[in-house]
């Protein structure tokens, strides 16, 4: 009966949107990928919207029911009939008379969990320009091999228009393979060369002031593009991953004919979306490096590396707090092993981990010579993060990151220094969540 209601709902929604797809005609600008969709998503945005009339997804609104709720600019109405009643009337609303503030161009993040999801979304919203962020284990019991999930996520650019744009991870073999599958236009971006919108010289700041996270610089890197160097600087981001994040939203920016200067200092009003490497004062004057919005393979990877790379006083001490990485199939145990392996690699001095896969990550760094003594595991986030308050010290430094079931949030609210900021800092923190 549930999924019954849920089909009407979904059949409901995709109709008002389509129809008012068709009535104002916005831009639509959609992201898919393995990682980095929100962050990109937010990004492009943030480039945009100082030249156009320009609204995006909000909340994890990605999918059959997200993506038309987004379109009608309505929340979602849980378990509520009368609230969806009243997103029903918006809708109808919409297209009995004129919005004269109707959004010029939607930017929405795609999600694709199963096959076939992609290829609904985009014949619900058809899309002018598109961008692939990466293809990396992501939902695999579904997918099976990385291979089906570019499969996947190609749908999104073999149906664009000859006048649209493709924009492609230059640096991931299985996105750049994409470029065969699409008549539109193609722009490339990465590290390496080659790529047409090409970043280089990344610079971390390493200046941190545990009392003042202000002080923090953020990333630097030098942006070439046809025959231009221009620097960039993306503020309160300590990503280095973020980099692609940036060089894809240039990528749509430029697609649009804005000017490259005018580009790069949109972006420097651009911030992580919450849980997405986020740095969060915590007691005792410790920094938290907040990454628990969702969690992969390669994400965590990424994410452990920048850890790594902040540099401070030896004396503090670095945590890898990482909980479950799900839907990876019959590839979870090798890819929590291998990121056990990394936190040994990257000399990080403790490890903390939540759930029973993760235990896997505890074997994976005991494996490669990081001491048993200084690995640490727990059932419950909560468990974690009442272990770790009376244990750290001031000065160091906690990255926390998990699959979103993981709620790893929780272990960041019950160490950051002002708990009661709680819902304007961190993800999933409304009563849905409870």
């Amino acid at each position: 009966m549930k999924n019954q209601l849920r089909k009407i709902l979904q059949a409901i929604l995709r109709f008002f949107a389509v129809k008012i797809l068709a009535k104002y005609r916005p831009e639509v600008v959609a992201i898919t990928g393995s990682l980095g969709k929100t962050s990109a998503k937010e990004a492009i945005y943030a480039v945009l919207a100082p030249a156009y009339n320009v609204s995006r997804n909000q909340k994890n609104y990605n999918n059959e029911i997200g993506i038309p709720l987004t379109i009608i600019s309505a929340e979602a109405g849980g378990r509520s009939v009368l609230k969806w009643l009243s997103v029903f009337l918006k809708a109808l609303g919409l297209l009995i008379f004129r919005n004269k503030k109707y959004p010029e161009i939607l930017v929405l993040e795609m999600g694709a969990d199963h096959p076939g999801d992609l290829k609904y979304l985009t014949g619900l919203a058809p899309v002018k320009i598109a961008v692939v962020t990466a293809v990396a284990p992501a939902h695999l019991e579904y997918f099976k091999t990385l291979e089906d999930v570019a499969k996947e996520k190609s749908n999104l650019v073999k149906n664009l228009p000859k006048t649209g744009f493709a924009i492609l991870n230059h640096d991931d073999k299985l996105v750049l393979a994409m470029k065969e599958k699409t008549n539109a236009q193609v722009l490339t971006f990465g590290l390496l060369p080659g790529a047409d919108i090409l970043g280089s010289e990344i610079s971390v700041s390493h200046e941190v002031d545990y009392k003042d996270i202000s002080t923090i610089q953020g990333i630097s890197f030098k942006l070439s593009y046809q025959g231009s160097l221009v620097p960039v600087l993306l503020p309160k981001v300590v990503g280095q991953h973020l980099v692609y994040t940036a060089l894809a939203a240039i990528a749509v920016g430029l697609a649009h004919g804005l000017n490259l200067h005018a580009i790069v200092e949109s972006l420097r009003k651009f911030e992580p979306p919450k849980g997405r490497m986020n740095i969060i004062l915590g007691i005792k004057n410790t920094l938290l490096i907040d990454d628990t919005y969702n969690s992969s393979p390669l994400a965590a990877a990424k994410a452990l590396r920048q850890l790594s790379l902040i540099n401070f006083n030896q004396r503090h001490k670095k945590y890898a707090v990482l909980g479950d990485m799900l839907e990876l199939g019959g590839f979870s145990e090798q890819a929590h092993q291998e990121l056990g392996q990394a936190v040994a690699e990257r000399k990080i001095d403790y490890l903390v981990t939540v759930g029973e896969k993760a235990r896997d990550i505890v074997r994976g760094a005991v494996g490669r010579g990081m001491p048993k003594d200084d690995c640490f595991s727990f059932a419950a986030a909560e468990e974690a993060g009442k272990f770790l308050q009376p244990r750290i010290a001031e000065g160091d430094l906690l990255l926390v990151k998990g699959s979103q079931g993981m709620r790893m949030e929780k272990i960041v609210k019950e160490l950051m220094a002002e708990p009661w900021r709680a819902k304007e800092l961190l993800v999933r923190q409304g009563r849905e969540w409870a």
